[in-house]
């Protein structure tokens, strides 16, 4: 069980727990987690971390098969800028391995962002902590738990 599965049953909230066998060789994890779980790519979520103003870390949440608008981030934000957090630095701040971050169940708790698109869908799809392994739930939950905020960040 991983930190964003046990902070899920803590809070209550509804939520669904799926896995699947992950291939190493995988160029896209979310892709990869969309694919094999038979979803919609704009239905299952990627966690990203970004430095804002070279100093804060953020998580940015957005479909797979999107990107991030980093100066979009910035913006909800309030920052100047924002650029992509080093792989180390990410996993070193939340705990997980990238290809296996979550948004829920970090170690540091950290401002976050998620998608204006996710409102579209009843639940999403985020990875629950492990590569392989994603957890269902209701945006307004996601955000509830990460006191995290809505945001049109995804291009």
């Amino acid at each position: 069980m991983t930190p964003a599965i046990k902070q899920a049953e803590k809070a209550r909230i509804a939520f669904a727990v799926h896995s699947y066998s992950h291939d190493p060789r995988a160029e896209s994890f979310g892709e990869e987690a969309a694919d094999k779980l038979g979803l919609a790519q704009e239905q299952v979520f990627k966690t990203l971390l970004a430095k804002l103003d070279g100093k804060q870390l953020a998580v940015a949440v957005v479909p797979v098969n999107k990107k991030l608008d980093l100066k979009a981030l910035a913006t909800v934000l309030k920052a100047k800028k924002a650029d992509m957090a080093p792989p180390a630095e990410a996993e070193r701040a939340t705990g997980y391995v990238v290809g296996g971050i979550s948004p829920l169940g970090q170690k540091k708790h950290l401002p976050l962002v998620l998608d204006n698109s996710a409102q579209g869908f009843a639940t999403i799809y985020v990875s629950a902590g492990r590569r392989g392994l994603e957890i269902e739930l209701a945006g307004a939950d996601l955000l509830a738990l990460s006191q995290g905020q809505w945001g049109d960040i995804a291009r």
